[in-house]
């Protein structure tokens, strides 16, 4: 099994590229993202990689980070989510992107990739919520997003996203401002501070 690929770059198409590693051409699949920060013909690459054995056909599925292999082998344990669809996804958003959406259970930035219309969407966030503890600390999500679940903090946190929400605020609007807060406040969790700094976060 192939889990990275470092080599020299020997060509790019829309959606995969060919890794020379000591003589021997690499196809590689990868997401957008992936391909936009790709190096020019002839420099040296590193790639994380996923390896797809099936019965006619070996695939591989490269990545410039860790995480984002990640997100693309937890993406596929969702019914109906295939490599393809995963490789959309990840073409269109961040694993922080990712990581937000499902903590704060709103479908809606899932829709702007390919093939994932909102039922799938909502099915996404829904099966994927309990392996993305809320308001966690994730490494490689991004930026620390407050307090894990059952630390002191992360109840007052959740009522915080809700109260914006209630106050007409989106979801992951909301969730971004409290997780702006609660490194802002350094300490202080109270609902009513989380509430307050989180409305300061929204109006900037």
């Amino acid at each position: 099994m192939i889990a990275w690929l470092h080599g020299v770059l020997r060509s790019a198409g829309d959606d995969h590229v060919v890794v020379d590693v000591h003589g021997v051409g690499y196809q590689v699949f990868c997401p957008g993202r992936t391909m936009s920060a790709m190096p020019r013909a002839g420099d040296p690459i590193t790639l994380e990689i996923e390896t797809h054995v099936r019965e006619d056909h070996i695939q591989l599925f490269g990545f410039s980070e860790g995480v984002e292999r990640d997100w693309f082998r937890r993406l596929q344990t969702v019914q109906g989510v295939g490599a393809r669809v995963a490789l959309g996804v990840l073409s269109v958003l961040s694993p922080a992107d990712l990581f937000r959406s499902v903590a704060a259970q709103d479908h809606a930035l899932l829709t702007q990739a390919p093939g994932v219309g909102p039922k799938l969407a909502r099915r996404v966030v829904a099966e994927l919520k309990d392996r993305v503890p809320r308001l966690a600390v994730v490494e490689g999500a991004g930026d620390a997003v407050g307090p894990p679940t059952g630390e002191p903090g992360a109840d007052e946190a959740g009522d915080a996203v809700s109260a914006l929400v209630n106050l007409g605020y989106g979801r992951a609007e909301a969730f971004g401002a409290v997780t702006g807060a609660v490194s802002a406040l350094d300490g202080d969790t109270s609902v009513e501070a989380l509430i307050k700094a989180g409305l300061k976060e929204l109006g900037r």
